[in-house]
């Protein structure tokens, strides 16, 4: 798991660890084996203050995708597209825990198409480890290593891992209303 580290302001103004340990929201999938995914921090409007915070207790924001001005820093876990292709692989209860767990990015998967989707954000996605594919529309894709970066504009697109191993991306999600 990741550890995460929470900075704030003392009483008498002097910065100050407020926070430290593990995410208090993330989800793994009984029926994705292997797929996770973490929600370390998620902001709702502009700026920074004692009111823009993500809580360590209570319920999470309502949705994994911020709106405008809002933020999520999500680390992903996606699992080899083997555990997808599996004839014991069930596409109704995946979508269903996906509803449940990551309510808000869930929505935006396309039915027709697995995994593509598309949210009025614009994301930094990092590779900490493996391999990973970004696909695009019209057949576009480029394969992403660890270090390497994508900025995603709000373009439809899915993650695939045609590998034998997980691929861990760290993503940094922005709200707008940018709609293509």
């Amino acid at each position: 798991m990741t550890r995460r580290l929470v900075t704030g302001h003392d009483a008498n103004g002097a910065s100050v660890i407020m926070s430290e340990g593990e995410s208090p929201w993330g989800a793994s999938f009984s029926s994705i084996p292997g797929f996770a995914v973490s929600m370390l921090w998620a902001t709702d409007g502009a700026g920074i203050s004692a009111t823009d915070v993500f809580p360590d207790s209570g319920a999470p924001p309502e949705s994994w995708v911020p709106g405008p001005g809002g933020s999520r820093l999500l680390i992903a876990t996606f699992p080899p597209d083997s555990v997808m292709a599996s004839d014991a692989f069930d596409g109704v209860a995946a979508h269903r825990e996906q509803m449940e767990k990551i309510p808000g990015l869930a929505e935006a998967f396309e039915a027709d198409n697995p995994g593509m989707h598309k949210t009025a954000t614009l994301d930094y996605g990092v590779v900490l480890s493996g391999s990973i594919v970004l696909e695009l529309d019209n057949g576009q894709s480029r394969e992403l290593k660890a270090n390497d970066v994508v900025v995603q504009r709000a373009t439809r697109h899915a993650w695939r891992n045609p590998g034998n191993s997980p691929a861990i991306v760290l993503f940094v999600l922005m709200g707008s209303s940018y709609q293509s």
